[in-house]
C-alpha cells in the first residue's frame, strides 16, 4: 500500500491495544514512531520497520499526528500535559478508553492548548485490529477524522459521530454494557448446565446460534421504545416475562441468581407499577429511572 510520506505517525502506548495500532500502521507502509514508559515493549515492532523514540517528548515532536492508547483518563494528561506546547499544531487522536465526561474534558484540554483533537472507541480486541470486523468510533475534530480517514481505516471500519467528543465514548461503553451482561447471561446459563455433567463448551454450541438469532429482536423492541408506546400488539407481557422459572431452576442447582435477579428487578418495577399486561420493553423504563 502506498501512503502519503508527509504523514509521519507517533503511537503512545504499546500495551496489547497499542502494540497492534502501532504494527497495523508499520505493515500500511506509513512512518511510524513509537513509545512507551516502560521499556522492552517496542522491541517487536521496531523488527517490523517502526522508530523508537527515547522518550514522549520525541515521539510528539517526530510526527503530525499523535495517537495516544494509554492506560486510562489520568495517564493521558501524565503524558501530555507537559507536551502541550509540542502538541500544539498537531493532530491527537486518544483511543484510550474514558468516559464521556472524561472525554469531552480531554477535548477542552486540547483545545486550550491549540491541539486538534479525535477522540476514539475501539470496537475490537487486538487481534481484530485491521480486520474487517474490526470498527472503530470516532467523535471530535471532524477536519482530523476526514483528514487522517485513510490512516484510521487502516485498523478497521471508522464511523464519525459528530463533534461532541463525548459521543464516541458514549457509544463505545453502551455497547459494551450490553455485550457483558449477554456474556454474563452465557454464564449463567453455563454454570446452571454444569452440575448436569454439560461442558461449558458443550453449552456454546447452543447458546450461539440461540443469541444470535435474538439479536433479530432489538430493532423490534427498539421501534417500540422510540414509538413509547408498550402496548403495541405482538410483544411479550411483563407478567408473562416473570422470569420465577429460571430463577427456581437456578437455586435448584446451586448456583447463584445475581444475573438473572436483575432482570427480574427491572420487570417487577414495572409490574408493580401497573404495567404488567404491557411489553417487556417497558424495563427501559426501569433503567431510565433508577428506583
Amino acid at each position: 500500500m502506498t501512503t502519503d510520506d508527509r504523514v509521519r505517525v507517533s503511537v503512545l502506548g504499546l500495551g496489547e491495544m497499542g502494540a497492534a495500532l502501532a504494527g497495523a500502521l508499520v505493515r500500511s507502509g506509513y512512518a511510524t514512531t513509537v513509545w512507551n514508559r516502560s521499556a522492552g515493549k517496542a522491541d517487536d515492532i521496531v523488527a517490523q520497520g517502526a522508530e523508537e523514540a527515547g522518550t514522549a517528548g520525541e515521539a510528539v515532536r517526530s510526527s503530525r499526528v499523535v495517537i495516544a492508547c494509554l492506560l486510562d483518563h489520568e495517564s493521558v494528561h501524565e503524558v501530555f500535559d507537559p507536551l502541550s506546547g509540542e502538541l500544539a499544531g498537531r493532530a491527537l487522536i486518544n483511543v484510550t478508553t474514558t468516559s464521556p465526561a472524561q472525554s469531552r474534558e480531554l477535548a477542552a484540554w486540547a483545545e486550550r492548548a491549540g491541539v486538534a483533537y479525535l477522540d476514539g472507541g475501539i470496537m475490537a480486541v487486538p487481534p481484530m485490529i485491521g480486520r474487517p470486523e474490526s470498527s472503530i468510533l470516532y467523535s471530535g475534530s471532524a477536519d482530523v477524522f476526514h483528514e487522517y480517514k485513510p490512516l484510521l481505516d487502516v485498523w478497521g471500519s471508522s464511523t464519525y459521530f459528530g463533534e461532541d467528543a463525548g459521543l464516541a465514548s458514549l457509544y463505545d461503553l453502551a455497547l459494551l454494557a450490553g455485550m457483558y451482561v449477554m456474556f454474563a447471561g452465557f454464564m449463567h446459563g453455563a454454570a446452571m448446565v454444569a452440575p448436569a455433567g454439560v461442558t461449558a463448551g458443550e453449552f456454546a454450541t447452543r447458546a450461539a446460534p440461540w443469541l444470535t438469532a435474538m439479536t433479530g429482536a432489538l430493532e423490534g423492541l427498539a421501534a417500540v421504545v422510540d414509538g413509547g408506546d408498550y402496548t403495541v400488539d405482538g410483544q411479550q407481557s411483563l407478567e408473562f416475562s416473570s422470569l420465577d422459572d429460571i430463577l427456581a431452576a437456578s437455586s435448584e442447582q446451586g448456583v447463584s441468581t445475581e444475573a438473572v435477579a436483575m432482570v427480574q428487578r427491572l420487570i417487577h418495577r414495572q409490574i408493580d407499577a401497573g404495567h404488567g399486561e404491557e411489553g417487556f420493553a417497558r424495563i427501559i423504563e426501569s433503567i431510565r429511572q433508577p428506583g
